[in-house]
Formats: C-alpha cells, structure tokens, sequence
C-alpha cells in the first residue's frame, strides 16, 4: 500500500495552539456554523449519530466536541448511551457544559478538558468513538486515529465526520470560491476574527479526504473503512472498526 505522508503540507496553517483560536470564537461558534453551512452542519451530525447502535447500551467518546452539539445529539436519541466529550477549548467546553445542563442531560454525558493526542480515557473502555470537523485540525491525524483505536474496545466503530472537496470539477470550482471569497468574509464580519476562517478554508482545501483519509483509517489499523459523501461532497463520513 503507497505511503501517505501525515506531516501538515507548507501550505496548510499551524495547528499548535489551534485551541486558542476556536476559544476566542467560541460565543459566535453556533451561530457560524449555521449561518456558514446554511444549517446543513445539523443535519450532517444527525446523519453520523445515526451510525450508532440504538438497541445497545454505548459507552460513546466525542473528541474534539466543541460545544457539545454531537455529544448532545448522541444522548438524546437514546437514554441508553454515556457520552464522554473532551476538547481542549476550555471556553468552548464552559458553552457545552451550559447546553448540556440545559437539556437536562448532565446524567448522560461528562465533559473534560483534554487532547486528542493524549486522550484522558482507558484502554478499550469505549463502544464507539466520534469526531466531527475536528481531525483536521489536530497536530498528528495518525496520533490521533491510533488513540481514538486504543480507547475503542474490540469491535468498537469510529466516526468521522469531516470537510472535504466535491470530486466534480464543477461543483469542486464553485465551492473553493465560496471557501476562498465568501466565507472569510462572512466569518470575519460575524465573528470579529480576521484569521479563524480564513484558516477554514485552508485546511478544508489542503486535508486529506476521499480515498486517502480512507486509506489513512486503514494504516491505523480499523477495518471495513467507509467514506460516504454528503452534500455533493462538501462533507465525508467516515467510519471503521477496530478489530
């Protein structure tokens, strides 16, 4: 199988401290991704909570969950599932622990300050592992994907929900427009941040997807991978198993 290499292209932004960055946006980041996604995000993690197993009781890790949205998502389908949800943006965290509080689902779900490449949960000691639109903006995608395995128990499922680029070249044309001109934009008049999302559509647009984050699920270790486009293609999701 062709090597792929993991480290981040010149072209791509730094990833260190990143964080720090999603903190300062952190009371407009809902409002963003509704307004920014035309509120498709919401139906996209809908979509991948849908992966999980409702007849079963699940011990459920959500990394890099932000505000809470997926970890939410996955309670409120079924009083079955415990959600862990670790990020390391403390005040994006402070906004989940508020939702999470608010809809009466503090029985379900725990939050923790922690990183994604050392993530805070034992060996094996999860069902199913999520991450939506966060991978890409971790340092080490192989560090990250083989710490997601470990805390997976044998036969455990990783989704992975994640930006990436239309296969038509058409749409593929029209979208990197709207990352590159309108978007920034937007983002910047909504959040008073002149480089968050001007980072967005520079790692959407130098990110692995496709075929080769597939393949890099695969070197990982998880089996039966899966990419299934959504929207056109502006967004993937993926799944495997750990066996």
């Amino acid at each position: 199988m062709k090597e792929i290499a993991i480290k981040v292209p010149i072209e791509s932004p730094s990833r260190v401290d990143v964080y720090r960055m999603f903190d300062k946006i952190s009371t407009r980041y809902d409002l963003l991704n509704r307004v920014l996604s035309l509120g498709m995000d919401l139906y996209w993690r809908r979509v991948a909570i849908r992966e999980l197993d409702n007849e079963k009781h699940l011990r459920v890790l959500d990394l890099a969950c932000g505000t809470g949205d997926i970890a939410m998502a996955a309670a409120k389908a079924t009083t079955r599932r415990q959600v862990i949800g670790i990020d390391r943006a403390e005040q994006m965290l402070a906004l989940a622990y508020s939702k999470v509080s608010r809809g009466l689902l503090s029985n379900q779900i725990l939050l923790a300050c922690g990183d994604g490449m050392n993530i805070p949960v034992a060996d094996g000691s999860m069902d199913a592992a999520t991450i939506a639109f966060g991978i890409r903006n971790m340092p080490d995608t192989s560090l990250c994907l083989g710490e997601m395995k470990r805390t997976l128990r044998t036969n455990g499922k990783l989704i992975v929900l994640e930006f990436s680029l239309p296969k038509n070249r058409i749409l593929r044309s029209l979208h990197l427009f709207y990352l590159r001109r309108i978007l920034p934009v937007i983002g910047r008049w909504l959040s008073g941040d002149n480089y968050a999302y001007s980072y967005l559509n520079k790692t959407i647009e130098t990110y692995p997807h496709g075929a080769q984050f597939v393949e890099l699920m695969q070197k990982a270790g998880f089996t039966d991978v899966q990419c299934r486009p959504l929207t056109l293609g502006i967004v993937s999701l993926y799944t495997g198993i750990k066996n």
